[in-house]
């Protein structure tokens, strides 16, 4: 087990670690909803040789193949090895594709005083003071009149503007913003009743706005990611949880399911709606894992006891953001586990099973590591502090899989943009590559 003593300071990334945080801060510029972020997965898989299927169609048999489906904004893409057999038990890595933030609401087009202004309300629990000031993009898709969808995203479009300190002058004290009142960004000057926000969105879509009816759209912070700091060992982004996860499975399953030959399917799972609970058609509490396994081990003629039999010889490794420690709160933390940001990734750990970390999945995930050479760090909570969860424990009741939770150590969690190390993100992807392979 990793040792609970201060992590050693982090050393200058390698340039496989730069080039990987570079195509991190492209996927998360390409995914700045969750619907964004299942085409991207899927797109950079089929350019990668794998096949995608329609849920609403037959599927092939699949030994030997690689295949990705979307469902909304998740996907599932896996690799079967030539040798699956009806018993074949299935590797996956599971991750999130939402983030807190804002979503628009109906009649989004608002405004007051000369001011144009976007009706929108909160999504999950961002800290919503790190919004202020930022240039937003609007993101998500929209459903048209013949029932086909079609993604938008607009440039930077939308700002959450904070009162000037003269105007409040304990502002520094206290400032905490209204939900309502204070959280509707502008997006131009003029009156509402003579402009049109979700037209905005259309004609970036390309689309007759007339034709819209129905959107899921969420905002985005609009800066790309970057890379900063003494030996360049820090990586900030939007997005972070959880797409830093979602791109390390994509990247390993690439790298994985070339020639692939395990002795089970390698398979990345993309939930959506995890930030409010995962209580969706798409998200990790839904059936759309389910589905997936069982279509895979039906095509493999598996009846239901073999598909039982399979099951119980698979593994999820459940992969979110968890806390590095801070340096100006370091009460917040627990007094002797404290894992620090840009020393390997984390093993997350709750006595109360908010993570399905047990002292099986803590082995298994220990040799993952060794295996691929990197460094893991333990994550546990102070008593003090409650405990967040993942979809580690959703997905293992659901499955009764054996799951274990893990991630990356970051800072800001919920903000919107958030501090990773360079490192951290690599070395999360070697592992999966191993986990897939193993």
């Amino acid at each position: 087990m990793p040792k609970n003593i201060a992590p050693e300071p982090a050393a200058t990334p390698t340039p496989a670690a730069a080039a990987h945080a570079d195509d991190l801060a492209a996927f998360v510029a390409a995914s700045p909803s969750s619907f964004h972020a299942a085409a991207e997965v899927a797109r950079r898989l089929e350019d990668a040789g794998f096949t995608r299927l329609d849920e609403a169609a037959a599927w092939p048999a699949p030994a030997g193949g690689r295949y990705v489906v979307v469902r909304d904004g998740a996907t599932i893409a896996w690799a079967v090895p030539a040798t699956a057999t009806a018993t074949t038990g299935v590797h996956v890595l599971g991750a999130h594709s939402d983030s807190p933030g804002f979503k628009l609401k109906p009649k989004p087009t608002t405004g007051r005083l000369g001011w144009l202004q976007a009706g929108v309300e909160i999504y999950g629990g961002p800290l919503l003071n790190s919004w202020l000031d930022r240039e937003l993009v609007l993101a998500g898709r929209l459903v048209l009149d013949d029932g086909s969808t079609a993604l938008a995203a607009t440039g930077p479009l939308l700002r959450l503007p904070q009162l000037a300190i003269h105007l409040d002058r304990e502002a520094n004290e206290h400032l905490a913003l209204h939900k309502q009142a204070q959280t509707q960004p502008v997006w131009g000057l003029g009156a509402a009743d003579s402009a049109d926000l979700l037209g905005e969105l259309a004609r970036g879509a390309g689309v007759d706005a007339a034709r819209i009816r129905g959107y899921d759209i969420v905002t985005a912070d609009a800066a790309r990611g970057a890379v900063f700091g003494r030996d360049d060992v820090f990586f900030a982004s939007g997005r972070l949880d959880d797409l830093a996860s979602v791109h390390a499975g994509v990247v390993a399953l690439e790298r994985a399911a070339d020639a692939h030959d395990a002795g089970h399917i390698a398979m990345l799972a993309v939930f959506d709606h995890e930030e409010i609970g995962s209580a969706t058609r798409s998200g990790a509490a839904g059936p759309f894992l389910a589905d997936v396994l069982e279509r895979v081990w039906l095509s493999l003629g598996a009846d239901r006891e073999q598909q039982l039999r399979a099951l119980a010889a698979s593994w999820c490794v459940s992969s979110d953001v968890g806390h590095s420690v801070h340096p100006n709160y370091a009460e917040k933390h627990d007094p002797v586990v404290r894992p620090l940001l840009g020393s390997g990734p984390i093993l997350k750990i709750n006595a109360n099973q908010r993570y399905a970390t047990d002292a099986a999945g803590a082995a298994a995930w220990n040799g993952w590591c060794d295996a691929a050479g990197v460094t893991s760090q333990e994550f546990v909570s102070n008593n003090a502090v409650p405990c967040g969860s993942t979809i580690g424990p959703i997905t293992a009741t659901r499955l009764g899989i054996r799951t274990v939770d893990v991630g990356i150590p970051i800072l800001s969690m919920h903000s919107a943009r958030e501090l990773a190390g360079v490192s951290d993100l690599h070395d999360l992807a070697r592992v999966a590559e191993t986990f897939f392979r193993a």
